[in-house]
């Protein structure tokens, strides 16, 4: 059911403009350079390998960190403000249990993304740039078709290629882990 009190704003929008928003869970929303961006939300399968993948990095990771899926990350705060909802993120404990609106882009290790297929260019193309441009050190793409999880390690201004899996993934950062990519898919 689409919230009949959201407006789209005719202007780009403050952080303090953002949090302002009526909730409407009809969509999913993200705030780029003061620009309210909507897309569908996704169904079940989404939802899933979202759940696989939090349940295989919780159960791993240190008691110093956890893995938390669908929070707001504010990637640029100066006006026209950015802010993204990476599909999960890994951030220190106490971040997580602050109760928060939304993350600082300084507090996110790793940041998650499951592609959909209105998704794939955002995913590849913009979100990286803009998760290296605010120092986000480590980004994993996860794709269902075919399944393999691409990882990527920030390097100078930009993020390089670690490692790619579609069977199990083991990687150093931003601890040891290690990913049944097939265990994923529904």
């Amino acid at each position: 059911m689409v919230n009949s009190e959201f407006r789209m704003p005719d202007h780009l929008l403050t952080l303090d403009e953002w949090a302002a928003l009526p909730e409407d869970t009809s969509r999913w929303y993200e705030l780029v350079d003061g620009v309210v961006v909507a897309a569908p939300r996704q169904g079940s399968n989404h939802q899933w390998v979202m759940g696989q993948l939090l349940a295989q990095l919780a159960a791993q990771l240190p008691p110093r960190l956890a893995a938390i899926y669908g929070m707001e990350v504010t990637i640029f705060d100066a006006f026209p403000p950015t802010v993204r909802v990476p599909d999960l993120v890994v951030v220190p404990d106490a971040v997580g249990r602050a109760s928060l609106a939304r993350f600082a882009a300084a507090d996110v290790q790793l940041a998650v993304e499951v592609v959909w297929a209105g998704s794939r260019r955002t995913d590849r193309v913009t979100k990286p740039s803009e998760y290296a441009e605010a120092g986000i050190p480590n980004y994993w793409i996860v794709d269902t078709e075919p399944a393999t999880i691409t990882v990527f390690e920030l390097a100078d201004r930009g993020y390089k290629l670690v490692t790619e899996s579609s069977t199990t993934l083991s990687v150093t950062a931003p601890v040891p882990l290690s990913v049944d990519v097939t265990a994923l898919l529904p």
